[in-house]
């Protein structure tokens, strides 16, 4: 399964380690958008900075 995320708010005054993560899943300007891989480190990273991204399941075919 396939997912496209977006950083739809700002990491400004949030901890350092939530900036880390999405620095670690490449989203380091508001409305930069992924779609990646669903797999278990994904969801666990993407699970830690949610209330910061929009997320959406991508059709594969």
């Amino acid at each position: 399964m396939r997912i496209r995320i977006t950083l739809k708010k700002s990491p400004i005054g949030y901890p350092e380690d939530q900036k880390a993560t999405l620095r670690a899943l490449k989203l380091n300007k508001l409305n930069a958008t992924r779609e990646i891989d669903a797999t278990p480190c994904i969801i666990g990273m993407i699970n830690k900075v949610r209330h910061l991204l929009e997320i959406k399941e991508v059709n594969n075919g």
